[in-house]
């Protein structure tokens, strides 16, 4: 996980002034283990910051994501962001617990596998499953071995 010293980093490398919004952003994803929605966010800076619009906030969400610095995903609740998980920046994908958010990393890339036609340029690919971890699953919904992810390489 990258921490608020991280965050900082990059967003100051990549030319962005480094305001005491910014570093509470960069705080509150260094320090929480999940996922915010842009609400959560507005509604804790709005704490600090009077007169801090929406749209300055989701603004930061989108740039901090374009830098790297965040991961968004798209839940079925809509949009959440945390922090990324990845100091190296190294490609990798998610396997997401719908109840408990937790997230266990897919540690291959299954782009390869794909037929995208050779006139099509991709520029960009998500790749997340979502599901049930082992302490969400409901009982009566026991999930064969074969269908655990363990083949992707990212076991519970």
């Amino acid at each position: 996980m990258l921490s608020t010293e991280d965050i900082i980093g990059v967003m100051s490398a990549q030319g962005l002034r480094i305001t005491d919004q910014r570093k509470s952003l960069a705080k509150l994803f260094a320090e929480r283990d999940g996922y915010l929605t842009p609400k959560d966010v507005y509604e804790y800076m709005g704490k600090q910051y009077s007169g801090l619009s929406f749209d300055t906030v989701y603004r930061n969400l989108r740039v901090m994501e374009e830098l790297g610095v965040l991961e968004q995903v798209v839940f079925e609740d809509g949009l959440k962001f945390r922090v990324s998980c990845s100091k190296e920046g190294h490609h990798h994908h998610h396997m997401i617990c719908l109840q408990c958010e937790k997230t266990y990393p897919i540690h291959f890339c299954p782009m390869p596998m794909t037929d995208a036609p050779e006139e099509f340029q991709i520029v960009k690919h998500k790749f997340e499953v979502f599901g049930y971890c082992k302490n969400c699953r409901p009982d009566k919904c026991q999930v064969p071995a074969s269908n655990t992810g363990k083949e992707l390489g990212g076991g519970v």
